[in-house]
This record gives C-alpha cells, structure tokens and sequence, in this order.
C-alpha cells in the first residue's frame, strides 16, 4: 500500500510559482520537447544536463523535491528490470560470466543509460501534471489539436478522454487502497510469499476495481448529460489562454536549451 501511495501520477498541486502561472500549452509543448530531446541525446553528460534543467523546473515550481522523486519509487522493479535485461542480452566485453549468461560492460552501460532515461522521463513528465490542473490541461491540449479539425481530428474529445484518463489514476489508486484495506480485515495476505505468490494474491482485486471503475465511469457520463455536456462545439470558456511574454521567453530557453544539447551531445 506504500507503493500505492507513492504514485504522483495524475496528481494537481495548486500553487502560484512561475511555473504554475505559465500557460499549459506551454508547458504541453515543453514537456514534447523534453521527451524527444531524451531520446536524441546519446551520452551521459547530456543526460546530467537535463537533469539539471528538470532540477531547476523543480526548484522554480517550490514543489517538494521529496514528493517528486517520491513518483519514482513504484516505477523501480521496471528501472531494475530494464537494467537486468541489457546487461545479460547485450553482446560485447564480458565482465563475469554465470554459466551461459554473460554480463558485458556494453550491456552495463546501455542498462545505465537507459535507465537514466526512464528516470528523467518519469520526472520531467510528472511536472506537467503536478503543476498544471486538469481543466487547464484540457484546454491546452484543445487548443494545440484544434487545426487538426481540418481533418477530421475530434480535438475537444481527445482532450477530454486525455484528461480524465490522467483525473481519475489517483481515484483508482485510491479506490485499490480501500478494497486491500476491506480484503486484509476479511484475512487477505498481500505481503508474505514470494514474488509470484504476491501477484498471484492481488487477482482477487481485479474484479471489485474493474467494476468500481465501470461504475464511476457511468456516474460521470451521466452527470455530464444531466448538466447538457454535448461536445466541444459552441462552447465557451470561463478563462480563455492568454499566451504571454513569460510562455514567449519559457518557450525560448525551453528550445535553445534542447538544440544546444542534442546538438552537442
């Protein structure tokens, strides 16, 4: 349940930092960059420079740095995972051999690297939700997928879906809490065992959360046909995005930050 708590994904905490008053389009297009610059950049020193960037983001939005890497620790068995899987898989210099299973220096530093990546990903991402409310990340991503209406693209919906999708992962972390706090009183045993006997002991979870969720899903589509929600079209907004010379001078050094770096390492 520990784990469970841990996440931060999808979680909204309000403040009024430079980077929460910044306009969610800006920081949508800023965490795009940030993902594609991850996947350009081939070494570790570009890697501890944008890890520096994501520190100074962390600093300047006064979220705890605790909380943030708090988001990591469910997410380290798939950092271990993928570390394991390239140092036994990939060829090259051998470190120590265990029976047919070879470790190589190439597959250590692949590993390293790609964990790395994972781990800037995770934090760097988490940002854009952490200080941006769901309501406002609604409205960036309309408006960012709005030309794609040309094409037949349904802009407000995608948004909407992207949304709740993201509103409703602490609910249903929350909701897993509840029914393993019901299940352990009853005598359920999530702890002991091994691994396998762990996972097999959370199946009995499954079926309640997966009904609890259809459950809240019908509440909500009828609550928004009870208050006359039909789709994007004629809707106004009660604050309309104002992009300003702030989003301008974020966006700038957010770009030139990345150029600079993938160009370089």
């Amino acid at each position: 349940m520990r784990m469970l708590r841990s996440v931060t994904i999808g979680q909204h905490i309000p403040g009024d930092s430079l980077i929460h008053r910044l306009d969610p389009r800006t920081k949508i297009v800023s965490a795009i960059v940030l993902i594609v610059l991850l996947f350009v950049v081939r070494g570790f020193v570009g890697y501890g420079l944008v890890a520096l960037g994501i520190a100074l983001v962390v600093r300047t939005s006064k979220i705890p740095v605790r909380f943030v890497l708090r988001g990591v620790r469910p997410l380290l068995v798939i950092l271990a995972f993928t570390l394991t899987l390239h140092l036994f898989m990939t060829e090259g210099r051998v470190i120590f051999q265990l029976w047919f299973l070879k470790v190589t220096w190439e597959g250590l530093i692949r590993g390293l690297m790609m964990g790395t990546r994972l781990l800037l990903l995770i934090i760097g991402t988490s940002m854009l939700t952490l200080t941006t409310s769901p309501m406002q990340l609604t409205d960036g991503i309309e408006t960012l997928l709005r030309p794609g209406k040309k094409i037949g693209i349904p802009a407000h919906e995608l948004a909407m879906m992207m949304t709740i999708a993201l509103r409703f992962i602490p609910t249903l972390l929350e909701e897993t809490e509840k029914i393993m706090k019901a299940q352990m009183a009853r005598g359920a045993d999530f702890q002991s065992g091994g691994l396998t006997q762990r996972a097999k002991s959370l199946l009995p979870l499954l079926v309640p959360l997966f009904v609890n969720a259809f459950r809240r899903a019908d509440d909500l589509a009828i609550a928004m046909e009870a208050r006359g929600y039909r789709g994007g079209e004629g809707r106004t907004k009660l604050k309309e995005l104002k992009f300003q010379r702030v989003d301008a001078v974020a966006m700038g050094l957010v770009l030139s930050f990345a150029l600079v770096v993938g160009a370089l390492f």
